[in-house]
């Protein structure tokens, strides 16, 4: 049986500490789109990790990880953070890179950083990963595919290639150095050594693993509002972010993905830029991101803080149903403790007229808030096991949101740990 564990916002839902703690009874967790351009921060009993690459499975020993072919594939760090996790005491993980992923070199670096700088105040607020150079290039038919790593007489001619490519725009647009074909040829033997000991037939193993029944965790990057077809375009990501693309990303049949977890914030928060309707600003803001997280607010990734919002049922209700939701978990509910009453965004206010349907960006740009109050239960929900101990208050905001959304909430998460989950039976 496939599961899948997504984001029905702009990434940062809590996704890693669901997938972690799914992989308990996975055999198998498949990474199948994005790269190291975000963060999913897990706390278990090893301590507490940000892993941009590897998947949030590896920490059992049970598991088999997966680096997908949909996968912007950044070798050294893959590499370093198997080395920084293994230094952490977790067992050396299973990994498995399949030879059809492609490869985020150096040079894909350095164009998302020349473009930003030359973009200057129009900058798409990237992390500088090198993910929308590389995808332009995958999908350009330029990409290094791990396959052709083991074919040096194909490399030799395919730098020279690239580098004439690549250097016209070196010199012309940015006025920065050319590439050397010869470096670029010992950069990818270099990353040929690290990931030998990986590479697989990953869409073969994963149909041998399902005709054995095995359970395969697919764990998404980001969420539905940074899917570059059905998210806040141009202000998306560069690969789609939705359960549906993790049959292509990981190899798999779309029919075999059987139950579909989305994971939401109890509250809204992001990353970068673009339109962000129920965002709030100032001291309100500032002691919601203070709050927030396992020690705040802020990207795994940049370490930028998060800009914060209420919950946004219009954008979470289209996020649950582009990813096709059969479960909602509900994540850091035990941050908003401390307020007398939530606000929650229940619909967007445009040129006068009120809708509960997220529109298109340039419409989104102009959309206002329409906002409901709901009290809060003041107390520390944290170590409470069953829902009917939740405060009633509580458990009223949860009923609420899972009206207004249309999704059931089977998960509630209240707390960093693995263990801080209630499970509600629908």
């Amino acid at each position: 049986m496939v599961k899948a564990v997504v984001g029905a916002n702009w990434g940062d839902e809590g996704k890693g500490k669901i997938t972690d703690m799914l992989a308990e009874k996975a055999d198998i967790i498949v990474r199948f789109q994005g790269g190291a351009n975000a963060g999913h921060t897990i706390v278990n009993n090893y301590g507490k990790f940000a892993l941009h690459t590897l998947p949030s499975g590896v920490f059992y020993d049970h598991t088999t990880s997966i680096i997908g072919n949909g996968v912007a594939l950044d070798i050294p760090r893959l590499f370093n953070e198997i080395k920084s996790v293994e230094e952490q005491g977790v067992p050396a993980p299973k990994i498995l890179v399949s030879d059809r992923a492609q490869i985020v070199m150096s040079y894909h670096k350095n164009f998302d950083a020349y473009e930003e700088e030359r973009l200057g105040g129009k900058s798409f607020g990237s992390t500088k990963s090198g993910i929308a150079p590389f995808y332009s290039d995958k999908y350009a038919k330029i990409g290094f595919q791990v396959s052709e790593l083991f074919d040096e007489e194909l490399l030799k001619e395919k730098v020279v290639r690239v580098a004439d490519q690549k250097n016209v725009l070196l010199e012309h647009l940015y006025h920065k150095p050319l590439i050397d074909p010869d470096e670029l040829l010992k950069e990818l033997l270099e990353y040929k050594e690290m990931v030998a000991p990986y590479v697989c037939d990953v869409s073969l193993f994963l149909h041998n693993a399902l005709k054995e029944g095995k359970e395969i965790l697919l764990e998404g990057q980001l969420g539905s509002l940074k899917d570059p077809d059905h998210g806040i375009y141009p202000m998306v990501t560069s690969s789609s972010t939705l359960a549906a693309y993790g049959a292509i990303g990981a190899g798999i049949p779309p029919y075999e993905i059987k139950q579909i977890i989305t994971v939401c914030k109890a509250y809204s928060s992001a990353v970068g830029a673009g339109a962000f309707v129920s965002e709030i600003f100032g001291e309100e803001a500032d002691e919601l991101r203070r709050r927030g997280g396992d020690g705040g607010e802020f990207g795994a990734t940049t370490g930028r803080p998060r800009r914060m919002g209420w919950f946004d049922c219009v954008a979470s209700k289209y996020g649950c149903r582009m990813q096709g939701t059969t479960d909602v978990a509900f994540t850091v509910l035990d941050v908003l403790g401390y307020l007398d009453e939530i606000p929650v965004c229940v619909g967007y206010e445009i040129d006068g007229e009120v809708t509960t349907e997220f529109p298109v960006t340039h419409l989104l740009e102009k959309a206002k808030p329409v906002l409901k109050t709901l009290p809060g239960w003041k107390q520390d929900i944290r170590g409470i096991k069953n829902y009917e101990d939740l405060p009633e208050n509580c458990r009223k905001y949860i009923e609420f949101v899972e009206q207004e959304i249309g999704y059931p909430i089977t998960m509630v998460s209240n707390g960093p740990g693995r263990d801080d989950i209630i499970y509600r039976n629908k």
